[in-house]
């Protein structure tokens, strides 16, 4: 079994609202939720093997009041309560806070240690581990392609831009407004090919050792467990891979504070997980998830509903 969380976007500032106004966020109240989630997670018997912080740890608001570093401690030491390993993925507020080369730097890099051979190149956050025999879970970095967290004169910043360029003629790049596709945006982002071709080979080697796997990135990759703005620039490719491979079971993301689901056309479930960022005081959103021979379970908290995922 394992714990999973997304969205905390911690901040110590009064409340707000999202970008269009109309959802209230509760920047204060995320780190009391986020407690509870812990303390509910080692109360469990049999105990979890791991917990999956699947991006926004923190929010940007703590860029501009420069509370970044303190935010980030509060959350970590929240998280640092579990006797478990935390696996994060990065979201686009970690990079509102932090370049890429500083996060490798903090707690949020889970990453193996070490020149792992089977790592992607680069500074791609990806990697996999395996909890139990015959099941693998996939971190991937949704942000890998982006202007975010990156030096405006590094090669994958300009092929990102130009990508975005291309696709968002807007002079705001965060607004999707008249968008053919409006995931084009820059709070999102995309695999390089280089994580793609990566990913594929994992994947190989667990349809040889008929492994069951998840997969975990901070963008949802399916429209239909999405909206049309919150999804990962090139997540056909993404899903592409996934759909040649007969091993994955599973697709976690967070991002769409709302959260989604979906069964897609090979039977790959998609999990986007409710945000606890837009999650009242008096409630949570925050999952275990047991892992049987033939199906996962979840049992959801507060905004987060229970659910059957058979494979």
């Amino acid at each position: 079994s394992f714990g999973v969380i997304a969205d905390i976007q911690y901040a110590d500032a009064e409340d707000g609202y999202d970008f269009g106004g109309q959802r209230r966020r509760y920047y204060r109240q995320s780190l009391k939720l986020l407690r509870d989630a812990v303390e509910a997670w080692a109360a469990e018997r049999p105990p979890l093997a791991f917990v999956l912080q699947l991006g926004d740890s923190i929010d940007g608001l703590n860029a501009r009041s420069g509370e970044a570093q303190g935010a980030l401690e509060q959350v970590l030491a929240a998280l640092g309560r579990l006797p478990v390993p935390v696996h994060h993925t990065w979201g686009n507020h970690e990079f509102y806070n932090f370049s890429r080369a500083r996060l490798a730097h903090t707690g949020l890099n889970s990453r193996p240690a070490g020149d792992m051979a089977g790592l992607p190149a680069g500074d791609c956050q990806a990697y996999h581990f395996s909890p139990a025999a015959r099941f693998r879970v996939v971190v991937l970095d949704a942000y890998d392609l982006s202007i975010l967290g990156r030096e405006p004169d590094s090669p994958r910043y300009q092929e990102s831009l130009q990508l975005l360029r291309e696709k968002n003629p807007n002079d705001n790049l965060n607004s999707p407004t008249g968008l053919k596709e409006p995931r084009f945006v820059e709070f999102n982002g995309g695999f390089s090919q280089a994580q793609l071709d990566w990913f594929n080979e994992v994947l190989k080697f667990s349809d040889e050792n008929q492994e069951n796997v998840i997969v975990m990135g901070h963008l949802p990759i399916h429209p239909d467990a999405s909206d049309r703005v919150c999804l990962a620039w090139n997540y056909e490719d993404a899903l592409s891979v996934i759909h040649s491979h007969q091993c994955v079971v599973c697709f976690l993301a967070g991002h769409l504070h709302d959260g989604g689901y979906c069964l897609d056309s090979h039977g790959v479930h998609h999990l986007t997980l409710e945000g606890v960022i837009e999650t009242p005081p008096e409630s949570n959103a925050f999952g275990t998830i047991y892992v049987y021979e033939d199906k996962m379970i979840l049992k959801g908290r507060g905004r987060i509903s229970d659910r059957v995922m058979h494979f």
